[in-house]
């Protein structure tokens, strides 16, 4: 059977594969669930009943620090290991693959907006091979210097308190004291 490679319907567009992809990630993600407690922070909860069945985080933050700045913290692997305090490998090229927190943490760059935007495809490790999230980092200039909006989705019910969490402990208060000192 030919496929016709004329029609607009064929062409994968950017907004498309996002699209697909947050779509498999959903399906994927289902089995998700089952998270290795040796992974999780102790501090964590199981979640609780009104979190239970959501799927997404946001946040608006501002950080005093310049958008560029922001943007060089989350994929510079030197930058990214000198405020999360551990290991991480970043190619901050567009499809180019992450590898944060000493492995904890792996995905890839999907789509990067120098000094505005950051799309990756997110995993912690102990997740199902294969199965992903969406974080997406957008960067507007501020009277505070950066305003951050960050969505999470496409992770499985059951996992919101751990990954908001994980954002809240291991990405915003260190990048707020990183930016403070330097």
């Amino acid at each position: 059977m030919n496929a016709n490679l004329s029609s607009p319907s064929n062409f994968l567009t950017r907004r498309n594969a996002l699209s697909k992809i947050v779509a498999g990630v959903a399906t994927l993600t289902a089995c998700a669930a089952h998270a290795q407690p040796s992974q999780q922070p102790a501090e964590e909860k199981p979640c609780t009943s009104p979190n239970q069945a959501r799927t997404t985080i946001h946040y608006v933050l501002d950080f005093k620090t310049s958008p560029e700045k922001f943007y060089q913290a989350i994929l510079d692997a030197k930058q990214f290991a000198n405020f999360s305090g551990m290991p991480a490998t970043i190619d901050a090229a567009q499809g180019g693959t992450i590898l944060m927190f000493g492995g904890l943490i792996q995905g890839r760059n999907i789509e990067l907006v120098p000094n505005q935007r950051i799309v990756q495809a997110w995993r912690p490790a102990s997740w199902d091979p294969g199965a992903y999230s969406i974080v997406h980092f957008e960067l507007k200039p501020s009277a505070a210097g950066t305003s951050l909006t960050f969505d999470h989705t496409g992770f499985a019910s059951g996992l919101f308190d751990h990954l908001d969490w994980g954002w809240k402990n291991r990405y915003w208060t260190p990048l707020k004291k990183y930016f403070s000192q330097s």
